[in-house]
């Protein structure tokens, strides 16, 4: 099956949003994260894990490749019940205007014949690269605009004790309301292991609050990314991970931030706000609430170890 779309953007500019699948959560609504595995010349072997709603969460595996021609293709390794198969790619042809028309193709095989799960599976495909080509044309269209209005920035934090225990102290949000000073209230579900859902209250800095509700996956000891799939109204998206990265010394601790801002929120910040106002806004406000929790993370595993 293809579903096609012509885009009001140069080529490169297309395909530079297709290629950089760890950018996605931050344009397309499912796409919560992608883990690159492995990169050789053979291509990427890349996890990716989408929304199926706001309560579920897939994930599957494919090896991705871009041709010389400048096409991508893909195939997943493995399938997963009820495909034998699944392959695809993206094609970009580049217009006499200078638009892209750009076709998104999907192939597979079922590991039994039946008519109407095939149905079912490609009426599935066709909506989701219907939305997946909307989004695509949104952010390559709205490009520079795009990326005004995204702040993306880490924050380190070197911890003298155990991943385990810094890691434990931020995978258990349920207990947050109790640790963490800005968070007001959370509920929380874990229906599959490392895979979290939550709606949370926090407070900010500067005394506002903000209702959210955030997916998350954890990867034990290596990385905790989240996704907050109703962002406030300030944001079109925020995304971000915990990164816990080992040395002979203990650990760096490091909060990722990826937020776009929405520009008819931009009156909620303050009477007469930029964007430009509100980049330095998230950057620091943001930045606060990571750093207080890196900070009593770091104080716990820590504590911990005896320091």
């Amino acid at each position: 099956m293809e579903e096609k779309a012509l885009i009001a953007a140069p080529v490169e500019t297309v395909r530079r949003i297709v290629v950089d699948v760890e950018a996605w959560p931050q344009v397309h609504r499912p796409a919560v994260h992608a883990e690159i595995l492995e990169s050789d010349d053979s291509g990427e072997l890349i996890q990716h894990w989408s929304l199926v709603d706001d309560r579920t969460v897939r994930t599957w595996v494919s090896r991705r490749k871009v041709t010389e021609s400048g096409d991508v293709r893909f195939t997943h390794e493995p399938a997963v019940e009820p495909f034998a198969s699944v392959s695809g790619g993206f094609e970009f042809e580049e217009q006499p205007d200078g638009g892209t028309l750009v076709r998104m193709h999907h192939e597979f095989t079922l590991l039994t014949e039946d008519e109407t799960v095939a149905a079912e599976r490609a009426e599935s495909m066709r909506r989701g690269s219907q939305a997946h080509l909307e989004t695509l044309t949104y952010a390559a269209e709205n490009a520079e605009d795009f990326a005004l209005r995204t702040i993306s920035f880490d924050d380190p934090l070197f911890v003298a004790g155990s991943v385990d225990d810094a890691y434990a102290y931020l995978y258990e949000a349920d207990k947050w309301p109790e640790r963490i000073p800005h968070v007001v209230a959370l509920t929380m579900e874990e229906t599959v292991p490392n895979i979290q859902f939550f709606d949370m209250d926090t407070k900010s800095s500067d005394g506002s609050e903000h209702t959210t509700r955030s997916v998350r996956i954890c990867l034990p000891n290596h990385k905790i990314v989240y996704k907050q799939i109703q962002p406030p109204k300030t944001m079109d998206a925020h995304t971000g991970h915990w990164l816990f990265t080992e040395t002979p010394e203990g650990l760096v601790l490091t909060s990722r931030h990826t937020a776009t801002i929405r520009r008819d929120g931009l009156h909620l910040l303050g009477e007469g706000m930029t964007v430009e106002g509100a980049r330095k806004y998230l950057r620091r406000v943001l930045s606060a609430n990571s750093m207080g929790n890196l900070r009593l993370s770091k104080e716990y595993a820590e504590k911990l170890a005896g320091f």
